[in-house]
């Protein structure tokens, strides 16, 4: 997979709002919750200019909070590692962080696979509330430590 990472664009925005996952990947759908913070959004595009997904970083000095999604369509194609790799080595350049975190709902087992074979680890846990889906239980995930 041949990306390039830039800028999230208004029109990449929106396309995102209209992404629709299976359940109970729905729980990602691009319209659940608004965009906050635009300018921590980065578009990933194909060759073709395609937006094939998003990544999203929060600086936490030292540290870095990293968000990611691959378009619905793309899903469980065994593209998933490669995309968050991709996504890693761009926010390392970038960001330069000690360490970097990730919150991933507990469900997502097939995330957590990529996390994992990418060499993070569970490091807590916690639940989140949402109008829509209740009460969810998420994962903290962190690079395993040397």
């Amino acid at each position: 997979m041949n990306l390039t990472i830039s800028e999230m664009t208004e029109e990449g925005h929106l396309e995102m709002a209209s992404w629709r996952y299976p359940p109970p990947y729905d729980f990602y759908d691009g319209d659940v919750d608004p965009v906050l913070n635009p300018e921590r959004h980065f578009g990933a595009w194909n060759e073709q200019g395609e937006l094939v997904g998003f990544y999203y970083f929060e600086p936490k000095p030292p540290d870095l909070d990293y968000g990611l999604g691959l378009r619905p369509d793309l899903t469980g194609r065994g593209l998933g590692l490669e995309f968050f790799l991709a996504g890693l080595e761009f926010a390392r350049e970038r960001y330069e962080p000690r360490r970097v975190f990730l919150h991933v709902a507990e469900f997502n087992e097939r995330a957590c696979k990529v996390y994992e074979r990418a060499g993070f680890e569970v490091v807590s846990r916690h639940v989140r509330s949402f109008e829509r889906f209740g009460e969810v239980p998420f994962l903290t995930m962190a690079e395993r430590r040397p």
